[in-house]
């Protein structure tokens, strides 16, 4: 006979309430060989600390697995939904059978449990936290606000930690790796180029350097490639004879900042008036 098992705060918190009452759904947990069991390939979770593997391994060989995992059955065989490391553990410790609650899930339902019990946890990096978002997001098409929602995650931090996918690839993998972390990483974007990104990234793990210097280094790199930038400029015939047209043209301070053949135009102006007066001339 099945024992029946409450699902619990945490676990009861990851399912939907349409899930549970689905009647597909077994809420009981049952002993499942564990041959029959997969890894789910779509795991947010990629990384795992094999020293605390073999710590939980020793765990279970005395205490047993105190909490069931969560499985979708697919024909023969369990898919992994929430469990995995006490899977792996368990597979060490020697186990033949797990005890489980089955489900039947979603492709979508599966990696929303996945990643939630993973955010719980804390036991994400933040590139695949940032690859989990996008693929429920772009796959799934979940909505940003609907995301936040689950996870009780702002919006704002969702977007963030997206935006981390944007590094270099190079530099993604320290942060894969804990080398540095998702501040450095937020830092690190504002540079546009990747080569830039990556080598002050191998100068914050050489240095030990903080994100506020970071970010002070970053703003320095900026500094330097603009005054690059306007010394070519000043050198240049072609762009001195534009700026002086400009000047002639708007009847004010005109300044060309080029970089690598592209930039911008700043046109100066001092009141309201004299705003409302260049606008005239560039009929806006």
């Amino acid at each position: 006979m099945n024992k029946k098992y409450g699902l619990g705060r945490g676990l009861g918190a990851l399912i939907p309430d349409d899930i549970l009452n689905n009647s597909d759904t077994e809420t009981t947990v049952k002993k499942i060989n564990i041959e029959s069991i997969s890894a789910n390939e779509e795991q947010p979770r990629k990384n795992f600390d094999e020293g605390k593997i073999v710590q939980l391994s020793q765990s279970i060989k005395e205490h047993g697995i105190i909490q069931p995992l969560i499985l979708n059955r697919e024909k023969d065989k369990y898919i992994i939904v929430a469990g995995e490391r006490r899977w792996r553990a368990a597979r060490l410790a020697g186990l033949k059978e797990v005890p489980a609650i089955v489900m039947s899930l979603s492709d979508r339902d599966i990696l929303e449990i996945s990643l939630i019990e993973n955010i719980q946890r804390q036991d994400l990096n933040p590139i695949e936290e940032a690859i989990a978002y996008k693929k429920l997001i772009n796959d799934f098409k979940l909505k940003q606000e609907e995301l936040a929602n689950k996870i009780g995650k702002s919006r704002t931090a969702i977007t963030n930690c997206m935006r981390l996918l944007n590094l270099d690839s190079r530099v993604q993998d320290y942060l894969i790796n804990g080398l540095i972390t998702e501040g450095h990483g937020r830092t690190l974007l504002t540079l546009e180029d990747k080569n830039s990104q990556y080598e002050l990234a191998k100068s914050i793990i050489k240095n030990d350097l903080t994100v506020r210097q970071v970010e002070k280094l970053v703003k320095d790199i900026k500094h330097a490639k603009k005054d690059i930038g306007n010394r070519q400029i000043k050198s240049n015939p072609y762009y001195i004879d534009i700026e002086e047209k400009l000047k002639e043209l708007f009847g004010t301070k005109v300044t060309l900042n080029d970089k690598k053949n592209k930039g911008k135009i700043e046109i100066e102006y001092y009141s309201p008036d004299d705003l409302q007066r260049i606008l005239d001339i560039l009929k806006v």
